[in-house]
């Protein structure tokens, strides 16, 4: 059995256990759920470990596949290179942390740690899957939760318009993506649909040697580019994302913009380029406009905003456009960067919806004006949330900048100007919102008296756990690019440019040894 069955289907059997456990035995519920994350952790945490880049040049690694439907050409096939190798493990360890914080949750309590586990086993088996069938359908699975828990467990006056939104919103986009995997699979001769069918690796050879036709391609890629970014809140169909975070349970919050939303961008990146690359090229630079509305609107929104959960959800908006941006570069430098900047944003966006959670059970509000002087009362809490705060600015030392700076000088040659105009979102207004909240939030004289710290490690562990993995991958973008570049290197080829040009390379990491 391949390790990566363990990662996804071991929290969907926690589910099912849970199931079958009566709702009064709130210890054995929650630490069946524990149990379940961890030991998917550990997995992921090994396989990462395992990871061969000798043979990442050939191909997936830990394949197993077992035919399912074989008359529609559908079968169980999962796989990992290096462009999901990082947000398997990501998403393993947010599920991990996610299911940690939720120790406050005592209302159906059975309920929620079903969905969570649902939600979270679902986005990792969409991951590592090389089947488009369940590629679409474990997202699905993990989508679903995510609408029931804003609904029954969500906060704020407006949970139920923020729940009716992003249920609008994202049953769009994944209807759209539904409708341009349907249009891949008709492109195939009829005789070729039960040998070929919904298998990615052999879809991918297929196309190789018999070119979509560009008419097919016309339509297709930008059902696919429009659906898979509204879920992943593209500029201007982004407006579901901040209030559906804001209401949402931290849990919620931390898997779905964590680990979630980053689905529509590796979809991007492992089926719509590497299938349909004449078509790519013609929308670069409309991709390149809207990525720039998530950069600079979202970024302004978010200066604008005097509630937490609204800056982060904004904030974590415009991360999405620098990830788009590398999509829009299609060179080798900017793609790697994109899938570094997916994993360093899925710990991030954890932590700090995480974090905010905190400060919204302890402080009782999320509303910068009425906060200031925290520090001193919340330590650990604060020097936590300042680092994450500085990440967010792109600051150096955090999984972020290697990220960001891949994605800009791969953009570069393409176009100079929205570069520049990256940089000042990331430099200036990411810096103004981001001090503004330390500022607000943590210094100044206003006194405390109930504001507890985290008590002991147990609670302080998964933001710990958070903020390692974005200062480790800061530290070492390496143990994540060397693997990525070499998978990336055929979606760039396939498009028509060089991947193996990196010899003048201004970034060590991708210069030829």
């Amino acid at each position: 059995m391949s390790p990566l069955t363990v990662i996804f289907v071991v929290p969907l059997l926690g589910a099912l256990l849970i199931g079958l456990v009566p709702r009064n035995y709130r210890f054995v519920i929650r630490s069946l759920a524990l149990l379940a994350t961890f030991v998917s952790m550990l997995t992921a945490i090994w396989m990462f470990c395992s990871f061969d880049p000798g043979q990442a040049v050939r191909g997936y690694q830990f394949v197993e596949q077992h035919a399912w439907a074989p008359s529609l050409g559908i079968s169980y096939h999962v796989g990992v290179d290096g462009i999901n190798l990082g947000l398997i493990l990501m998403g393993a360890v947010v599920l991990f942390a996610a299911t940690c914080v939720s120790w406050r949750i005592a209302d159906r309590e059975k309920d929620f740690y079903i969905l969570l586990l649902l939600m979270g086993g679902g986005i990792l088996g969409s991951f590592a899957s090389l089947d488009l069938f369940f590629f679409y359908f474990l997202h699905e699975l993990a989508l679903v939760p995510t609408f029931l828990m804003i609904g029954l467990w969500g906060r704020g006056e407006d949970k139920t318009y923020a729940t009716f939104q992003i249920t609008i919103y994202l049953s769009a986009g994944a209807l759209l993506v539904l409708l341009g995997f349907l249009g891949i699979y008709l492109q195939l001769p009829v005789d070729q649909r039960a040998t070929v069918g919904f298998d990615l690796v052999e879809l991918t050879k297929w196309f190789k040697a018999h070119p979509m036709p560009p008419g097919a391609q016309h339509w297709i890629f930008p059902t696919l580019l429009f659906g898979f970014g509204i879920l992943v809140a593209l500029w201007p169909f982004h407006s579901w994302a901040p209030p559906g975070y804001g209401s949402a349970p931290s849990a919620t919050a931390m898997v779905h913009a964590g680990v979630v939303k980053k689905f529509g961008l590796y979809g991007l990146i492992r089926v719509a380029l590497p299938l349909m690359p004449d078509e790519a090229q013609k929308w670069v630079y409309v991709l390149s406009a809207l990525c720039l509305g998530n950069i600079l609107y979202c970024g302004m929104v978010a200066m604008r905003q005097r509630d937490l959960n609204l800056l982060i959800g904004n904030s974590s908006v415009a991360h999405m456009g620098f990830a788009f941006l590398g999509i829009a570069s299609l060179s080798l430098i900017g793609l790697t960067g994109t899938v570094l900047v997916m994993v360093a944003h899925g710990f991030l966006a954890a932590l700090t919806f995480a974090l905010s959670g905190y400060l919204r059970d302890e402080v009782k509000t999320l509303n910068i004006g009425e906060m200031g002087g925290l520090l001193s009362r919340l330590p650990f809490i604060g020097t936590v949330m300042i680092m994450a705060m500085l990440a967010g600015c792109g600051l150096p030392g955090f999984a972020g900048f290697p990220g960001e700076a891949l994605v800009l000088f791969g953009n570069w040659d393409r176009s100079a100007v929205v570069t520049a105009l990256a940089i000042w979102g990331a430099l200036v207004i990411a810096g103004i919102y981001m001090l503004r909240a330390i500022r607000q939030i943590w210094h100044g004289d206003k006194t405390w008296t109930e504001a507890p710290d985290a008590p002991n490690l147990w609670r302080k562990f998964p933001f710990g756990l958070l903020l390692a993995g974005l200062i480790i991958f800061g530290c070492f973008p390496r143990l994540l690019t060397d693997n990525i570049k070499i998978s990336v290197g055929p979606v760039v080829r396939s498009i028509g440019a060089d991947p193996t040009d990196t010899a003048s390379s201004p970034i060590p990491i991708l210069r030829r040894r």
